[in-house]
């Protein structure tokens, strides 16, 4: 669901978009209050609510007489204190890296588990991710079907939070379900392994409303590697 547009809102989320792209890095300064305020051309008033909920978001820091201070550019702090899987295998030095597998339209019926979230039609988005050179990771997300309108470049330019965040998709939960599976064949020839059993998680991601933006499975091949959940304090 894309949000209403509310000035300070507009400036917030365009401000956060530039972090996440890294015109801001972390650690560096935001332009000045009297400087945004030129540059979107509002009161003083507007600038610093947008800086507040960047600020409540736990993406800068605001220090009187020394600036704001950018301190994150993780798409969604607000919904998680734990460090990302892909963030704790890099600081592991474990190389990992993504292949696109497929990226389509479906169609949905009434009859489909998906067509309550999604309607008529979907994008599939499938990837495999690569642990040290080996398949690890199979991924399938289910999403609004108006992103088939992407260019498959742009799926791989980027991650798929900061994807949606780009184009106008607020996520304010995720729900994960974690559950041992059976592997199937095809699950062993694309993961490149003889173990019959992986971790297969559920993650749904909701709008404020509670309207599904993302359905989407990833089964891991544990027998490779370990998941593993590190809680920031």
């Amino acid at each position: 669901m894309k949000r209403a547009k509310i000035m300070y809102l507009e400036i917030a989320d365009q401000i956060k978009s530039e972090i996440i792209n890294g015109k801001y890095p972390v650690g560096s300064l935001l332009p000045t209050e009297n400087e945004l305020e030129a540059l979107f051309g509002v009161s003083k008033i507007t600038v610093r609510k947008a800086i507040e909920i960047l600020a409540a978001d736990e993406y800068v820091e605001k220090r009187s007489g020394k600036g704001t201070t950018v301190l994150s550019d993780r798409p969604y702090n607000k919904l998680s204190k734990a460090a990302s899987f892909s963030q704790l295998l890099k600081e592991a030095d474990l190389q990992l890296e993504t292949r696109i597998l497929d990226l389509k339209k479906q169609k949905l019926t009434p009859a489909d588990e998906l067509y309550a979230y999604f309607g008529r039609e979907m994008l599939v988005y499938r990837r495999l991710y690569l642990l040290q050179g080996h398949p690890y990771i199979l991924f399938s997300h289910h999403l609004p079907a108006a992103l088939s309108k992407l260019r498959p470049a742009v799926f791989a330019g980027t991650s798929l939070y900061r994807l949606l965040i780009l184009q106008g998709y607020e996520i304010e939960s995720f729900e994960d379900d974690f559950v041992a599976v059976q592997l199937s064949e095809k699950e062993q020839q694309l993961l490149e392994t003889t173990s019959s059993i992986g971790l297969k998680r559920i993650r749904k991601s909701s709008a404020a409303d509670g309207s599904l933006v993302e359905y989407s499975t990833a089964i891991y091949d544990t027998a490779r590697h370990p998941y593993q959940i590190a809680y920031e304090t």
